[in-house]
């Protein structure tokens, strides 16, 4: 049972945009917490952007002002505005989600999508 599917991830030039979505069950949906987490080659799985229950958003201190996240309730996704791009956001982008309180870190979130590439050029 497929719960998140990420989409939107792609090939950009530094300083262009990307726009993420992470489309997920009316269950998961409803957890407390939903994230964004990112991954490079070689290096830990890093948390980017948080979005609680209540609307309330924590983001990751090289993404900050650069990267909005949001949830659009009509249509059960979590998405990930990137501005800005930089060669060293190129990642792997994985939707998480958790029914712990204020989660933040990766050992908190439960439920994980499959993830997105996103590679930025020079």
């Amino acid at each position: 049972q497929v719960q998140l599917v990420e989409s939107g991830g792609g090939s950009v030039q530094a300083g262009g945009s990307l726009r993420l979505s992470c489309a997920a069950s009316v269950l998961t949906y409803s957890s407390n917490c939903m994230a964004w987490f990112r991954q490079a080659p070689g290096k830990e799985r890093e948390g980017v952007a948080f979005i609680d229950s209540d609307g309330g958003t924590t983001y990751g201190a090289s993404v900050r002002g650069r990267f909005t996240i949001s949830k659009d309730v009509a249509k059960n996704t979590v998405d990930l505005q990137m501005n800005n791009l930089k060669p060293e956001d190129t990642a792997m982008y994985y939707c998480a989600a958790s029914y712990r309180f204020h989660p933040r870190s990766e050992l908190d979130f439960d439920i994980w999508g499959q993830g997105t590439q996103v590679t930025v050029s020079s």
